[in-house]
């Protein structure tokens, strides 16, 4: 399908056409067919970024839907990593509330049982953690909070990949850890907690994650 629709751009087949069909296919019945579109889609991401900009809702809201899908792993595979392209593409501008679905359904896929779900599902999250912004940034915390128990569960992931992935995320998702300290008064090695954060998330994320969890930081 990669060389079958790298064929349809490169003879400037009307994107809007290219579109139309994609968005078609990704709500057929046939499970198969929903794999291939959503395959087409991230294929239109990577080949034509700037043109896809122009239908980024249109893409959105299939890839949200793709992220849904109970009958086909492939399907939420394939949606996750085509969303992981585009955002980067996009560097996550005029997600809208786009954000709020995708931070959620990826959530639940951290401990998915398939391994190459889980491995994007960490992908795509830590990339959330990086376009959150401002006007994110208190819903995502709370995420990375809700999830604390899956990225201390998931450093020591059977899949090597996964685990990696997970300690990249974790290190992403630093600046969204709540200090369970009280902020009343700050002492000089409170002061240091930010650096103790930082140097724990690089070489020990498990650590940090534990001090977290039981409240020690």
């Amino acid at each position: 399908t990669q060389v079958s629709w790298k064929l349809r751009l490169q003879k400037r087949e009307p994107l809007k056409n290219v579109v139309f069909i994609l968005a078609e296919r990704a709500r057929d019945p046939n499970a198969e067919k929903r794999h291939l579109a959503m395959r087409g889609l991230g294929t239109l991401a990577r080949e034509a970024p700037d043109k896809v900009r122009r239908y980024k809702k249109v893409f959105l809201d299939l890839l949200v839907h793709g992220l849904y899908d109970t009958l086909c792993s492939e399907v939420i595979h394939e949606s996750v990593k085509t969303l992981t392209i585009m955002l980067g593409k996009i560097q996550g501008q005029g997600l809208g509330s786009f954000f709020i679905d995708i931070t959620l359904q990826t959530r639940t896929l951290l401990d998915d049982e398939n391994d190459n779900v889980r491995y994007s599902a960490f992908v795509l999250f830590g990339q959330l953690a990086a376009f959150a912004g401002r006007k994110w940034k208190k819903f995502f915390t709370h995420q990375v909070n809700q999830t604390q128990d899956s990225l201390l569960t998931h450093l020591q992931d059977k899949s090597p990949q996964v685990a990696k992935a997970c300690k990249m995320t974790v290190r992403a998702c630093v600046p969204y850890l709540k200090p369970r300290r009280e902020q009343c008064f700050q002492s000089e090695e409170d002061q240091r907690n930010p650096r103790l954060s930082r140097q724990l998330s690089h070489y020990h994320p498990e650590v940090l994650l534990f001090l977290y969890a039981n409240k020690i930081l």
